[in-house]
């Protein structure tokens, strides 16, 4: 395991050497006219288009349709600007809750006097990401009716079995990757439970790869464009084995082999991930993902997400298991339960 950290660590870094020697570079382009259907991305000088740069899930659209909107995938350019005057009213003094995934969107629609989080996450709105509306009113793409497919009877009772056992953890490994910071996995779409502070993405490029830093649980996905085959169906991991290659301006990534703890959206080992990365202007991927694992959903799923090029740097994100405190808070109070039965 230290031999093949080292080694990722290694390509890791000769693929940003690369890229600092690079003269078709994504970074500064923010001031450069937005969406063209003439525009072409620059390209590597190995002669991949260039998805090069710092990249945030930064929308306020939520994933799934509210109910209240059902029926209606785009709202009018009147309703945004209510929604935006909204938003700002809940939220721009920082004495609101922050809003963590679809909250947002759904508390400047049902426009309440005061937000406050259901959950009780009371961190302030001010140390909130800025979040850009448009006219869609879900991320997904595809089922039309913008909902996520209906769970599998398996599914069912697997979910219900994570909950049941994150309740009554004897020990850390019952508890799910994110609450003990060992990986946060992919795909990372925003939606409920989604912290908006941390939806950064860092592409660099190299020749034969391509690696997707995430700023949350600051992991990177080295992606292998040579054609190589997956590794055996018997070896899975926590973020899935992925491979690349290019479909015109497109990235595509498919993964499979994931760790049966992965857990996306209470997905199992059986789930496959299609990406496609398609930079449409100076400042936008088009960032596309089909999820399908016949084990949790009645039918795959796909969610639309435009990530905007920020002028910034990712910085660590010092999450571990030895630091996750909530950890020895959910084993204490599972023992406090279990000396009161």
């Amino acid at each position: 395991m230290r031999h093949s950290v080292l080694a990722g660590t290694v390509l890791l870094a000769t693929i940003i050497a690369f890229q600092a020697s690079q003269t078709s570079s994504a970074t500064g382009t923010q001031s450069q006219p937005s969406k063209s259907t003439s525009w072409k991305p620059p390209r590597t000088p190995d002669g991949q288009p260039d998805l090069q740069g710092i990249w945030l899930n930064n929308s306020a659209t939520p994933l799934e349709r509210p109910k209240a909107l059902e029926g209606r995938p785009s709202l009018t350019d009147a309703e945004v600007a209510n929604l935006k005057r909204n938003a700002d009213r809940l939220f721009n003094d920082g004495n609101a809750d922050l809003p963590v995934g679809d909250s947002l969107f759904l508390a400047a629609l049902a426009n309440p006097d005061q937000y406050r989080s259901a959950n009780g996450a009371n961190r302030s709105a001010a140390y909130m990401v800025q979040r850009e509306f448009d006219n869609r009113t879900s991320l997904i793409v595809d089922p039309a009716d913008g909902r996520i497919p209906a769970l599998t009877p398996e599914a069912q009772q697997r979910r219900a079995a994570l909950a049941a056992r994150d309740r009554a953890a004897a020990g850390p490994e019952d508890l799910n990757n994110t609450t003990r910071c060992v990986a946060s996995g992919v795909p990372r779409i925003g939606g409920v439970g989604a912290d908006p502070l941390y939806g950064y993405y860092q592409i660099v490029q190299g020749p034969g790869y391509v690696v997707v830093a995430m700023e949350t649980f600051h992991d990177a996905r080295i992606i292998p464009l040579d054609g190589r085959p997956h590794l055996p169906q018997s070896m899975g991991q926590w973020s899935g084995d992925s491979r690349g290659r290019w479909e015109g301006a497109t990235l595509i990534v498919d993964t499979t082999n994931f760790s049966g703890t992965s857990n996306f959206l209470g997905s199992g080992d059986r789930l496959h991930l299609v990406e496609r990365f398609t930079r449409v202007s100076p400042d936008t991927i088009d960032y596309q993902v089909t999820a399908d694992d016949p084990t949790t959903w009645t039918k795959p799923w796909t969610v639309l997400v435009h990530l905007t090029q920020m002028p910034v740097k990712i910085y660590e994100y010092a999450c571990h298991e030895g630091n996750a405190h909530s950890i020895e808070a959910i084993l204490a109070g599972a023992r406090a339960d279990e000396r009161g039965r």
